[in-house]
């Protein structure tokens, strides 16, 4: 199914698509959004040149919608935790990489690493027809950091860990449930020449639905 399908049948109808389709975590199984020139997957690790002059982002503050960065990416639907291990040759202002969840393109949350003024920032960007920005700044330079996040019925939370063992919340954000989401990787350099990123360990794990789990217990209680 190409992405010309994918408009046509829009996201919330392709539920029983995504089913049948059962794609796989792997990356080499996934697929591009706005594939770059240069990139290569290595086992579990995606190593990508991030194409120049791109980014996601709408309307708001800057007056200006963009939507080509790009993204590496498999549809999801249901609960799920997602996390990756990110680095980069960060270089110009606004340079980034990270996760991203989307529906559409007017639909999506992406958070990782960008690079501004100087100093690395921990940022995650929400897009419900109008964007907004929010960053954790960091006191030094990182190697790496693993973003994860967790989506439980219309709630998305974003995590941050230098070490993957302790993980610090950085974001809950709306995120309309029932509906599938393309579910990946991202980079973007919105004012640069382009810059090399890094992306190993990529893992999604289904999490069992709230609302079912709820409504087994409430329908089991005092049954042997």
């Amino acid at each position: 199914m190409n992405m010309k399908d994918l408009k046509r049948l829009g996201f919330c109808g392709l539920m029983a698509t995504a089913s049948l389709t059962g794609m796989a975590q792997s990356l080499e199984k996934m697929q591009w959004f706005n594939e770059p020139a240069q990139w290569e997957i290595d086992g579990n690790t995606l190593l990508m040149d991030v194409t120049p002059q791109t980014d996601y982002w709408r309307i708001s503050h800057y007056g200006f919608t963009v939507d080509d960065a790009p993204f590496l990416y498999t549809l999801r639907g249901g609960e799920f935790e997602v996390k990756v291990k990110i680095s980069g040759d960060y270089q110009t202002r606004f340079d980034q990489s990270g996760l991203m969840l989307r529906i559409d393109h007017e639909n999506y949350i992406k958070a990782g690493i960008e690079f501004v003024d100087g100093k690395y920032n921990l940022s995650t960007v929400v897009t419900h027809h109008t964007s907004d920005w929010s960053i954790i700044p960091l006191d030094k330079p990182v190697p790496f950091v693993w973003i994860k996040a967790v989506r439980r019925l219309d709630a998305v939370e974003i995590f941050y860990s230098f070490d993957d063992k302790e993980y610090t919340m950085m974001r809950n954000a709306w995120l309309q449930d029932n509906c599938p989401v393309m579910v990946g990787i991202m980079g973007a350099c919105p004012d640069g020449n382009g810059f090399k990123a890094r992306f190993e360990g990529f893992s999604i794990k289904h999490l069992p639905d709230l609302r079912r789990l709820q409504w087994l217990e409430k329908n089991s209680e005092g049954k042997e």
